[in-house]
């Protein structure tokens, strides 16, 4: 018997993107709505491939709904897969657990959701599939869960459904922690795991997999996002393919300035550094962060007016591409030590600059400055307070000042 079942995980739908909303709010709507269109298009996939089932292993809703918008956006898309034939099988993970997500919307009857009690079996007679699994109760389960999953049938393809740090993934919170062997130990012949956002094919014997996430939500969660699908002939799997969903793909361009002295070669080389990143799919949304790095007699100037520098920035990756939103630009260039003096003493002034910024009182009067600043702006999602940079604030503004002292800027 040959059958193809879809497994994806972390659709995170609802992410607020509450820090992209503070800096472009029309960008962070097209990157909100990206998520939504991701499991669209994930869905229209799995209708053109008639897969047998889709697994779907936690981490559905990124946090409890404000609305039901959301949940009646995941109840019309199951739908679509319920009117075809085709059932769906979901645990809940840390961001959608029982405990954080209280809101509920009658699924159709083919949504298999799992226990968060204890792991269960869900069958597919027809199949002979077994999918076993459990939801996590609570945002924090730092129990191995996986050891209790039930044995698996004889003669069954029997597949575990888990949202696990496996091993203790670098960046993700140690939830459901396991290891592979912990796996392997319970027979199965697939493992689709979630939590993990980066596509990562852990084992082949059996395949333990992470199909990462649909819709990359920030810089950190750069590259093409999507899930995979599996084909299965005769108990055992035969091939993964990954599907791509992700409508905005994050990039990160480091663009070498060494040796440029003008603005027109600074932005020849952040254009030619564009075009390196553009998504395959042409249709997709860049966004891109940008790092000026190298030695360049630019370095001053560069700090003197970063919104000019941001917007040549912005206009050279339009002429590029007519989709590319530049998120940021960051500052990582030195200036050459045979540098011709400019109309002020630089070396010096740069130096009483950094006297006054290492004052305690002055830092402390910044600190206040900024925690005043600070109290009026929405909490960003996963970013230090503003006090934690006070020192990367104070180069800024002395790297600022210099700059404008020292001469006209790079354009």
């Amino acid at each position: 018997m040959r059958f193809t079942f879809l497994h994806a995980a972390d659709l995170h739908l609802g992410s607020p993107l509450a820090g992209l909303a503070g800096r472009d709010p029309s960008v962070a709507r097209r990157i909100a709505l990206a998520g939504r269109e991701a499991f669209s298009a994930l869905v229209d996939r799995a209708l053109d491939e008639k897969v047998a089932f889709v697994l779907l292993a936690g981490d559905i809703y990124d946090r409890e709904w404000q609305d039901n918008a959301i949940g009646l956006f995941f109840n019309k898309e199951v739908a679509r897969l319920h009117r075809d034939g085709i059932p769906v099988f979901m645990i809940r993970g840390n961001h959608d657990a029982a405990s954080v997500v209280t809101r509920t919307i009658t699924l159709p009857q083919s949504v298999g959701q799992f226990s968060t009690r204890k792991a269960e079996t869900l069958r597919l007679d027809a199949l002979r599939v077994a999918v076993h699994g459990r939801s996590f109760p609570d945002r924090a389960v730092e129990e191995n869960i996986a050891l209790d999953y039930p044995d698996p049938i004889p003669g069954w393809f029997n597949i575990g459904l888990l949202h696990t740090s496996l091993d203790g993934r670098p960046g993700h919170a140690p939830y459901a922690p396991c290891s592979l062997s912990d796996l392997r130990s319970r027979g199965y012949d697939y493992w689709a795991l979630g939590h993990v956002h980066e596509h990562e094919v852990v084992a082949t014997d059996p395949h333990v997999v992470y199909p990462g996430n649909i819709q990359g939500r920030s810089v950190r969660e750069c590259g093409a996002k999507g899930a995979v699908l599996v084909d299965v002939e005769d108990g055992r799997v035969v091939d993964l393919r990954r599907v791509l969903t992700a409508r905005a793909e994050w990039a990160m361009a480091a663009v070498d300035l060494t040796g440029i002295g003008e603005g027109t070669g600074l932005l020849a080389a952040v254009e030619a550094a564009v075009a390196q990143h553009l998504p395959a799919d042409r249709e997709t949304m860049l966004v891109l962060r940008v790092t000026l790095t190298g030695t360049t007699a630019l370095h001053l100037g560069l700090s003197a007016h970063p919104e000019t520098l941001r917007t040549e920035i912005q206009a050279a990756a339009d002429r590029v591409h007519g989709d590319v939103w530049v998120e940021s630009v960051k500052l990582a260039t030195r200036e050459p030590s045979s540098s011709v003096a400019g109309p002020v003493d630089t070396a010096n002034f740069g130096a009483l600059l950094a006297r006054i910024g290492a004052e305690p009182a002055f830092r402390e009067r910044i600190a206040g400055e900024i925690a005043i600043v600070s109290a009026k702006l929405p909490p960003i999602e996963g970013a230090p307070p503003l006090a934690d940079d006070l020192h990367a604030i104070v180069e800024e503004a002395r790297a600022l000042v210099l700059g404008r002292v020292a001469g006209p800027g790079a354009f």
